[in-house]
């Protein structure tokens, strides 16, 4: 096992492009590290540059404490998981497992065993004869980590392994995934753009924009502390709600509406800004009419869309007066609008109008200009 460490990494493409700028990072030893950012942020051209499969334009990268920028791949004792698997069709299972060894000239007999005990640990021991176009989708992601797991690399690397899978297989393989780095404690670097995974996944996870990490944390501490607007609107679904506002005398102020801060909100902010951008999650809104919240704060909302979705309601809904800013992945026919995640109770319908508590406790204030975080972190 081993940490990897990026020191001021760049990758510059011939046409001028940054595709990473300049990152600094740890990732420990026996850490399950995730890379996430939306397509063209340069979460895989930062893994390629640590498998060797893209040349690095400034910085170092060390993995062990020793620099690999000039090692080939097959000497930086790494193990790589692609999104198509990469399986040779005319071998089987058993063959595709015990490739790398093979290419090492390890001992038939060591194979043979190495071969097997993978195989019976990812539960795929009765499909070794098989070859890969007999399997299912979730079978041959198993053969290409056995192929990976079997080499006993200081590190994993994984580039969207789940992606081709259906949505039911995503959830089981996520599990498994997590039980197996549990077991084995391998320094795992995983790249994604689902944030679900992300978020269910990683130990921390490095949320990336235009080759730049945003911020470095674990999963709840980007949900619940997110060190801009950008990682702020990114983690979450649906994402974080933005309203223009003005904070004075510790109350907030939101186009005709005017409240108090909660003492935890005040006792937070590091600056005494005035304009700010305020984010709020749908969870912080409630139905008021199923006593939700207490002496929380009213507003009146207009109900453009419901989604039912069984444990809870997503309602899409606009707050006369309140300048909405768009920063998420709302729909362009829902410009101006804000989310809300409701009690499955809630009898919410599209055209009503319904008044919402809102939960400040669990507001955000952000840079009107920088879009930074203006708490405490």
């Amino acid at each position: 096992m081993a940490t990897i460490d990026f020191a001021g990494v760049t990758k510059r493409f011939p046409d001028g492009t940054v595709a990473v700028n300049a990152i600094e990072l740890t990732v420990a030893d026996g850490e399950f590290m995730i890379f996430v950012g939306p397509s063209g942020c340069g979460k895989t051209t930062a893994l390629r540059m640590v498998a060797g499969l893209e040349e690095i334009t400034s910085g170092e990268i060390r993995i062990g404490g020793r620099v690999v920028n000039d090692l080939e791949p097959p000497d930086r004792d790494i193990a790589m998981v692609f999104q198509n698997y990469a399986l040779y069709p005319h071998m089987s299972v058993g063959d595709n497992i015990g490739f790398p060894l093979r290419m090492q000239r390890v001992p038939k007999s060591d194979v043979r065993s190495r071969v097997s005990d993978v195989a019976e640990l990812l539960g795929i021991g009765e499909l070794l004869k098989r070859k890969p176009r007999e399997l299912s989708g979730g079978q041959r992601q198993r053969v290409a980590m056995g192929r990976a797991i079997v080499r006993h690399p200081q590190v994993f690397l994984m580039d969207e392994p789940l992606s081709n899978l259906d949505a039911k297989l995503r959830v089981q393989m996520r599990a498994e995934l997590v039980k197996l780095h549990r077991r084995l404690g391998v320094t795992t670097l995983y790249v994604t753009h689902d944030q679900t995974e992300a978020m269910t996944l990683g130990q921390r996870v490095a949320v990336l924009d235009h080759g730049v990490i945003q911020q470095v944390a674990t999963p709840q501490e980007l949900y619940r502390r997110p060190a801009n607007t950008f990682v702020a609107s990114f983690i979450g679904s649906p994402s974080m709600n933005f309203v223009r506002g003005r904070v004075a005398a510790g109350e907030i102020v939101l186009g005709q509406y005017r409240f108090a801060l909660p003492d935890s909100v005040r006792g937070a902010l590091r600056t005494a800004a005035a304009e700010v951008l305020v984010g709020l999650r749908p969870e912080e809104f409630a139905d008021a009419r199923l006593g939700a919240g207490g002496d929380r704060i009213v507003v009146p909302a207009e109900i453009e869309i419901t989604e039912q979705l069984g444990p809870e309601t997503y309602a899409y809904f606009r707050v006369p007066g309140l300048d909405v800013v768009e920063l998420g992945d709302r729909p362009v026919e829902l410009g101006g609008a804000l989310s809300a995640r409701l009690d499955p109770h809630t009898t919410a319908e599209a055209g009503q109008r319904l008044d919402l508590t809102v939960n400040l406790e669990g507001v955000h204030l952000f840079d009107l200009e920088t879009g930074q975080s203006l708490f405490e972190r």
